[in-house]
């Protein structure tokens, strides 16, 4: 059983997959940037539809704290449809997803809470995770935003994975050595 979130500003998300993962090792977006620790979180518009609505809810009090009654107008926000970027495997217009990052590495556990290192081979872009991220507001020389920091993931159960980098099995590679010494070709 989950334990209760008392932050307002932060959100447990159960159940989503897991996108461009950068879990284990900072990764700068672009030359001259801080590296990040970051993922995205891809949600079902229809089955997910009480989390996504969980999230439009701390990212408005969020900017209630920050902004009070007087919200500027183009706070851009770390939830978007999946349709932007729908040329990336997995994202279609049916899903939303969160984006995230954080300075400091984020907590990764299995399914046990035990953690978890990138040679454990999980969690992995594709697979089904449970996470906490916690919303926060910018207003500053980059524009006005309500962001994602990525705080802790667990793997929850495999999925598709989805491209990048080739799956590779080892039958569709080679015989038993037994069934073709005398065959070199």
């Amino acid at each position: 059983m989950s334990k209760p979130i008392e932050d307002p500003a932060k959100v447990r998300l159960k159940n989503v997959r897991l996108s461009f993962p950068k879990l284990f090792k900072a990764e700068a977006v672009q030359k001259g940037q801080e590296p990040k620790f970051s993922a995205s979180f891809l949600l079902n518009k229809k089955d997910d539809a009480a989390q996504i609505e969980l999230i439009k809810s701390a990212i408005e009090k969020v900017k209630k704290s920050k902004w009070g009654d007087t919200i500027p107008k183009g706070v851009k926000l770390c939830l978007h449809d999946g349709s932007e970027k729908e040329e990336h495997d997995g994202y279609d217009d049916t899903l939303m997803f969160i984006s995230s990052s954080a300075a400091r590495r984020p907590v990764v556990v299995d399914k046990d809470i035990r953690p978890l290192t990138a040679e454990d081979g999980k969690p992995y872009a594709g697979c089904y995770v449970n996470c906490t991220i916690r919303l926060w507001a910018q207003d500053n020389d980059f524009g006005k935003r309500v962001n994602a920091e990525l705080c802790a993931v667990q793997f929850a159960r495999d999925g598709e994975e989805f491209s990048g980098k080739p799956k590779i099995n080892a039958e569709d590679e080679f015989t038993s050595l037994e069934d073709d010494e005398d065959d070199l070709g």
